[in-house]
């Protein structure tokens, strides 16, 4: 490198993601014959069902290869606002709507176009690893509101108002959540709501992209449902990788407030324009389709989550809350062992098991562990963790 081109501080500080790095460590390992058997995928292992794959060919053969709008296919856009008009009881037209590159893109646009140097975000932890970084990279501090497993990972309101200064700008709800697969219960987002009430500066970013991927018996509560007077501060962030295993198309989007939506289009334009094309017919063949797919992976999940919860609670001084959505266990590791980076990296080295420290989400006594893989390889991870403890 020319010594003329120095990386910046920014560039410097950030950290990368640990969860596409371990992921990308245990593929390698795969592919030089190692035996490995990786529970750290935070993707589903299903194929994208067929009737989107031919909503997207019959797009290519009819030429549909050419740039967009930034702000995204037009009947996509307006797709995304029927159903979150009709399923989060939030009523919204295309002006609130932009498509963008993945659910990261929505959010790190959102952050980009609202946070001035040193405005705050309050992030409830375990957090998704991504959230702190994004902050950061908009010139914003990233406030960790801190939870425990004994109190079962449940945001506590009291000290959520202790966290809140004349800085803060958001609050970022991730319901159902990674990594704990926690859904967070009508109560507590009544009581978030009745606190930001007393806030009017402050917004809520709602990261919903594992809203359908809930167990059997549980309710997923949006908080545009329980608080609709605070609609016009509320920002939904959501996507179609995880719901319809279309995680390598890259499609994602974000409703919110037409200012705030119409500055991250400006923005969008200067830096990817339009997500693909072609991607996003399939996105609307998605939404407009049956949904019976998306419930045949629910199921299925459901039964590896019961698979997966079922020996976790078998091995002696694990303990774990029962996650209620996504595709995650979040289990605290025994007192006795190691912190979580060098317990995972151990795990890899002498059992050939691939899973997430649990401090890349702010909780180093805790390890990740999906679900999103066959039954056999939950109970071939299973083993291998029983073994290694």
């Amino acid at each position: 490198m020319p010594h003329s081109i120095l990386i910046s501080q920014r560039a410097k500080a950030l950290k990368p993601s640990l969860t596409l790095e371990i992921s990308s460590i245990a593929k390698a390992l795969k592919a030089e014959g190692k035996d490995i058997c990786s529970l750290s995928a935070g993707e589903p292992d299903f194929d994208t069902p067929s009737f989107i794959i031919e909503a997207t060919f019959k797009a290519l053969k009819d030429g549909l290869t050419r740039y967009g709008p930034a702000a995204g296919d037009p009947e996509l856009r307006e797709a995304i606002a029927e159903k979150i008009t009709e399923m989060n009881k939030l009523p919204v037209t295309t002006e609130n709507v932009l498509v963008t590159n993945g659910g990261k893109q929505a959010i790190y646009n959102l952050f980009q176009v609202t946070l001035n140097p040193g405005d705050e975000v309050i992030i409830p932890s375990p957090y998704w690893l991504s959230y702190p970084e994004m902050v950061r990279l908009a010139g914003g501090n990233p406030i960790i509101l801190e939870s425990s497993l004994s109190n079962g990972f449940q945001l506590d309101v009291a000290q959520l108002e202790e966290s809140i200064t004349d800085k803060t700008k958001f609050i970022i709800i991730n319901s159902p959540g990674n990594p704990t697969g926690r859904v967070m219960p009508r109560k507590e987002l009544e009581s978030i709501a009745s606190l930001l009430r007393k806030y009017p500066k402050i917004s809520v970013v709602s990261d919903e992209i594992y809203e359908y991927l809930v167990a059997e018996g549980i309710t997923q509560v949006t908080f545009t449902e329980v608080a609709p007077d605070l609609n016009d501060r509320v920002f939904i962030v959501n996507g179609f990788a995880k719901s319809w295993a279309m995680t390598g198309w890259r499609v994602g989007y974000l409703v919110g407030h037409p200012k705030v939506i119409k500055a991250a289009i400006s923005l969008q334009s200067q830096s990817t324009s339009n997500v693909c094309s072609f991607a996003q017919r399939g996105a609307i063949a998605a939404l407009k389709g049956s949904k019976d797919c998306v419930k045949e992976m629910v199921e299925k999940y459901n039964r590896r989550r019961n698979l997966l919860v079922s020996g976790l609670n078998d091995i002696k001084d694990i303990s774990l809350i029962t996650p209620n959505g996504a595709f995650y266990a979040f289990p605290q590791l025994p007192d006795s062992c190691v912190g979580s980076i060098e317990f995972c990296r151990i795990a890899l080295e002498k059992e050939g098991l691939a899973m997430v420290p649990g401090m890349a989400f702010g909780e180093d006594r805790c390890i990740r562990i999906s679900c999103a893989a066959s039954s056999s390889t939950i109970i071939n991870g299973l083993n291998r963790l029983r073994r290694l403890l």
